[in-house]
């Protein structure tokens, strides 16, 4: 079953002016909402049937009747409101405030990343990973942290990996990638310009792309031959990317656990022989 909710909250950033009105209906009167016909819902949020029809089609639905049957089951199992620490950090919150807030967020961003998996598109990630010879690996800021962790999850069990330390030998990397290997591009936003750079060239050197974002037609999306989508729990204020960079953690350890999966008994070898163990 396709979960609603997540997928409208992440579109939500993409959406036109009457999208928006009809997703702030759907977010804010879920109940009501599944209990509604197509025209009932056009005519509560000023928009048309055929709006809404595309609005389903746009966050993964057949059209309306399978968005409204998905709709109906999460509502059914989302009983409980809100918790408590959802809310906004606060000057005046006190250490366990803050340890309860940032841990819930991070949950949350989990659970609904969980939601937006495709297990289709998952399947066709781990299939690009078989085949290909090698692994190009592109992140830049906290994305470039979660490159790195792939990128030594992939030695451990010799898949040939590359990744520049900096944009610039990530560009001179996509250029030079050939036909063989796959690229992985880790960006939630989809538009950094020195990502897009990169997936640009990856496209002339027809390298497929499996990219790691948050669910919408970003431009990278639209560049990428997967997405593997995840979400994200910001805070308003924040130092840097935080539930975002968990997600895209969990991602990568759900492609690895998938490939490794399909050599099972060699790659557990592999893990094995290359274990460090650490000295008593």
């Amino acid at each position: 079953m396709k979960h609603v909710l997540s997928r409208l909250q992440e579109y939500e950033k993409q959406a036109s002016a009457t999208e928006k009105n009809v997703i702030g209906y759907l977010l804010e009167k879920t109940e009501e909402a599944g209990e509604l016909s197509i025209y009932d819902i056009a005519e509560k949020t000023y928009s048309s049937p055929s709006t809404i029809i595309r609005l389903c089609k746009k966050i993964g639905f057949q059209g309306y009747k399978d968005f409204r049957k998905s709709l109906l089951y999460e509502t059914a199992l989302r009983k409980e409101s809100r918790s408590k620490h959802m809310e906004e950090i606060r000057q005046e919150d006190s250490l366990e405030e803050i340890v309860n807030k940032v841990t819930v967020k991070n949950i949350v961003s989990l659970e609904n990343t969980q939601k937006l998996v495709d297990l289709d598109v998952l399947k066709e990630s781990v299939d690009l990973l078989v085949k290909a010879e090698s692994i190009h690996l592109f992140g830049l800021g906290a994305s470039l942290v979660v490159a790195q962790d792939a990128y030594l999850k992939f030695l451990r069990i010799y898949k040939p990996c590359f990744m520049g330390p900096d944009v610039h030998a990530q560009y001179l990397q996509a250029m030079n990638a050939r036909k063989g290997s796959v690229a992985i591009i880790l960006s939630y936003s989809g538009q950094t310009q020195e990502m897009i750079r990169c997936a640009e060239e990856l496209n002339k050197n027809g390298v497929p792309i499996i990219l790691i974002s948050r669910f919408g037609n970003s431009a990278l999306a639209k560049m990428a031959d997967c997405n593997l989508c995840v979400a994200a729990t910001e805070y308003i204020v924040r130092s840097g990317a935080m539930s975002s960079r968990i997600s895209q953690l969990n991602m990568i350890d759900i492609l690895y656990t998938a490939y490794i999966n399909r050599d099972f008994e060699n790659n557990m070898r592999r893990l094995e022989r290359t274990h460090i163990r650490k000295q008593e």
